[in-house]
């Protein structure tokens, strides 16, 4: 008999909590809302103060299946379970460091949505987050964790949580959507779950693939730079994170039961100043192709998507010559074990230099939900049988 595996279901990159918005949590109960890829049992959560400088203490953690969609918070009655560390019902996430709980009865049907809700009994600096939820969270008043129903305070980003993985009794393993803001889902619908990579495993599971895809996207992301410490010193750009190079090992290889990556990430560095070459940035891509197949990882690239009329630094000639190069390099190079054109998959072909109508959220950078759905589509399903 084949020994269960794990496979993640859900991530979420972290990063360093600007330090202008630095706030505290006091006997309070936050609870985050997250959609899950893959389904199993026994799931495990990943929590993180990789970025704090001061311990988290969990006084309950508890997780349950959601009940509805939206922006609800409400969890399915009788579905809850009390998370434990090592046995115990209370915790901390040292500073600096990460947190798994043990393993939770409860089964994970794919697709699912889980709430996931921790009380904080002391004062605690939020040092560690993740930007941009696109989902509705919230935070409450005392010890919550049992609630049914918890409409508080609500806030768009995740706090202290990095990850869920279940156990699987089959060949399943993961994909992770390494990027920026595209593959984060900026300017997608809130709470619909329209990212790119969301749609991708709905299409894997219409198409009978045992995949989780985990979602490492971050806005503003580069892989060449970024900010680089902790909070006290990442400043007001702490929330593009760090360079993707930097934090490839933690939010691509150390996923559970990683197989595949999908790397959609170079166009801040064309952009944004100091603005990289495109000799620099396909530089950086061949490193990520080192560490990735080091590791024994597919590795699978994307063309960077136009960005013609967009208003910022990006709307030149020269970073538009640079982005024809990068993604000449990526399609005829031969150097990732695949490549997927999302460029051609949204670009309007009458002007190729710009994302078609249809698809662009108004911008001229970002797709809109439609967009994303083109791009989702545009991977190859074949590259996971």
């Amino acid at each position: 008999m084949r020994v269960p595996t794990r496979a993640g279901t859900w991530a979420a990159p972290v990063t360093a909590q600007p330090v202008s918005h630095i706030y505290t949590l006091e006997d309070q109960t936050v609870r985050q809302v997250v959609h899950t890829s893959a389904g199993g049992d026994r799931p495990q959560v990943r929590f993180s103060n990789e970025f704090g400088t001061h311990p988290v203490r969990i006084g309950v953690a508890r997780l349950a299946l959601r009940a509805g969609n939206g922006a609800t918070a409400s969890i399915v009655p009788g579905t809850g379970q009390q998370l434990t560390f090592a046995g115990r019902t209370e915790a901390v996430i040292p500073a600096g460091g990460t947190l798994l709980s043990d393993a939770a009865g409860l089964v994970v049907p794919p697709g699912a949505d889980l709430v996931i809700s921790v009380y904080l009994p002391e004062k605690t600096e939020v040092g560690t987050i993740t930007p941009r939820a696109f989902q509705t969270n919230q935070i409450g008043p005392g010890d919550l964790t049992e609630a049914v129903d918890l409409a508080g305070e609500p806030f768009a980003t995740y706090v202290f949580l990095s990850g869920v993985s279940v156990r699987v009794r089959r060949s399943t393993s993961t994909i992770v959507a390494f990027g920026d803001s595209i593959t984060r889902g900026v300017n997608t619908v809130e709470n619909a779950n329209h990212r790119w990579p969301d749609l991708l495993a709905a299409r894997m599971r219409d198409g009978d693939l045992d995949r989780g895809v985990l979602n490492a996207g971050l806005s503003g992301n580069r892989l060449l730079t970024g900010p680089i410490g902790r909070t006290g010193r990442a400043g007001n750009n702490a929330a593009v994170g760090e360079a993707g190079l930097r934090r490839f090992n933690r939010d691509v290889l150390a996923q559970p039961g990683v197989s595949h990556v999908i790397v959609l990430l170079g166009v801040n560095d064309l952009g944004l100043n100091p603005p990289a070459t495109a000799e620099e940035l396909i530089a950086g891509h061949r490193e990520l192709i080192a560490k990735g197949r080091a590791a024994g990882v597919t590795m699978i690239g994307g063309t960077l998507l136009p960005f013609g009329e967009y208003h910022g630094r990006l709307n030149n000639t020269v970073s538009r010559a640079k982005r024809d190069a990068f993604n000449r390099w990526m399609r005829t190079s031969g150097e990732y074990d695949a490549v997927i054109d999302f460029d051609r998959a949204v670009r309007d072909p009458a002007v190729p230099q710009r994302i078609a109508a249809a698809y662009d959220c108004g911008d001229h950078l970002h797709p809109s939900d439609a967009g994303m759905a083109a791009m989702a589509e545009a991977v190859p399903l074949e590259l996971f049988r």
